[in-house]
Formats: structure tokens, sequence, C-alpha cells
């Protein structure tokens, strides 16, 4: 039965199975064929962002619709914080561009109706940025479910570029099950 003592454990259980032992014989057919491509020595050097980006290639971001379809939470466009954090995502190289489309949506894929159609957890759901209260020295934190990044209140833009490069860089793991 499950109780208030084990349900975290229940739902680990039953997400590995859905996920896993569930489709274990789909995931073995789809491996098979996919091997027979690409051997499995040669997959094995990439986890699955660089397979992503490997397989899809570098995105073209518009950074200028992403910023159009930029919803704030006590921020305003016009904030040091947030203006610094556009000069810093245009200075941006293409693949760092692609790193923070990972790290922020979960994928390096661009919609393809721009992201005016940007899908999240609940359908279309436009990239946020909501300020991170009490973090000012901290990396910015993303929610990929909600294309939501959690930005603290920097004070420079060198300090704004320095923790967005770190964060993209040593802090896009996202979570996986263990």
């Amino acid at each position: 039965a499950v109780t208030d003592e084990n349900k975290h454990e229940y739902v680990r259980l039953i997400s590995r199975h859905r996920m896993t032992t569930g489709i274990k014989s789909q995931i073995e057919a789809f491996l098979e064929g996919f091997h027979e491509l690409v051997s499995p020595d040669l997959i094995s050097l990439f986890n699955e962002k660089e397979l992503e980006l490997l397989i899809s290639g570098l995105p073209e971001i518009d950074l200028a619709d992403l910023e159009a379809n930029t919803d704030y939470n006590n921020f305003k466009p016009s904030d040091p914080q947030i203006v610094w954090f556009w000069n810093v995502m245009k200075t941006l190289t293409h693949e760092e561009k692609a790193l923070f489309l990972q790290f922020v949506t979960g994928t390096s894929k661009v919609p393809i109706e721009g992201f005016s159609n940007l899908q999240g957890m609940r359908g279309v759901q436009k990239f946020n940025i909501h300020k991170a209260f009490g973090q000012n020295g901290g990396l910015p934190q993303a929610h990929t479910c909600f294309n939501q990044l959690d930005l603290p209140e920097y004070t420079s833009e060198e300090q704004t570029r320095e923790k967005l490069l770190m964060a993209l860089r040593e802090g896009n793991e996202g979570f996986a099950f263990g």
C-alpha cells in the first residue's frame, strides 16, 4: 500500500517503469536500428544534449523574436538587470545561444512558428524571466517545464555575463532519474 512515508519511492518507481522498463522492447528495437547506422562506441562519446545538437545542428536563434515574446515577473524590460541580460545575450556565440535555449527550455530546437509558439508544460508558454530574490550573487536558475529563467539582481553587466555563462557551461545537467 502507498503511504505518506513511501509515496516518493512509489512515484520514483512508477516513473522509472513508465519511462524505461514499461517500454523496454520499443527502446531495444529503436536502438537496434539506430546502432545499424551509428556504432554504440561512437555514440557513447556524447551526452544527450550534445547528441541533440549533433543530430539537429545549431539552431538559428532570433534574439529579437525571443525578446519580443518574453514576459517578466518582478522585473520591467527597462530594469538594468534586464538590459544587461539582453546585452549579454546579443554577444553570445552561436553555440552559447543554443546552450541557453537548452538551459531554459530543455531543447535546442526553435519553434517553427517562432518564439510566440514556444511550448511549455501548459501548451504555448512564452519565455519568462523572474526576479530571483535573495540570490544576488548566485547563478541564474531555469525551470524548463515553464520556459522560465530565475535571474538574480546582479550589480553589473560583467557579473551578468560571468554568472550566465557559468550556469550555461556548468549547470546544464537538468534532472534525471537516479
